[in-house]
């Protein structure tokens, strides 16, 4: 009687895992379910890991985009203007004020640069650039009657 309770007891063991009855009450299937959540986890931080990783790629793109466009633009600010007389409506000593007025009158369809003054730290705001000093001057008191009173002429030599 007692070898046969102990190879019950055995066939108990070695069949019991297998069972849907017992694994779903939990006797046999918690490191199996344990073993599948942690994959599963790993998983969600690895697709995680990589989106972190696309997203700083691209805002790496887009930063390299904005310098470069930056680079640009003061490139083609700073070249030497063919126009000699200029019509000033700002001066500043802060670039970003500078490009921003500049910004409004391209709004406003002006030509606008900004100039650095000579022997100072100053940027100069110019709406429009003229070759001759008569149109210049003519049109400097066009644009101090109708658009800014305190626009003045800067001679860039």
């Amino acid at each position: 009687m007692r070898r046969l309770s102990v190879i019950v007891f055995i066939l108990l063991l070695v069949v019991a895992p297998s069972c849907k009855f017992l694994k779903s009450k939990g006797l046999f299937g918690k490191k199996d379910t344990s073993l599948a959540v942690m994959l599963a986890q790993q998983d969600s931080i690895r697709v995680a890991d990589s989106i972190r990783n696309v997203e700083a790629e691209l805002m790496a793109l887009e930063n390299a985009k904005l310098d470069s466009a930056r680079l640009i633009q003061e490139a083609q600010m700073s070249m030497e203007p063919k126009s000699k007389y200029n019509i000033i409506v700002g001066s500043f000593l802060t670039p970003e004020y500078a490009k921003g007025l500049a910004e409004v009158y391209r709004q406003q369809g002006y030509e606008s640069r900004i100039i650095k003054m000579d022997g100072s730290r100053f940027e100069l705001v110019a709406a429009e650039s003229h070759v001759s000093f008569g149109e210049a001057f003519t049109r400097l008191k066009e644009f101090q009657d109708t658009v800014e009173i305190d626009s003045w002429m800067y001679i860039k030599q």
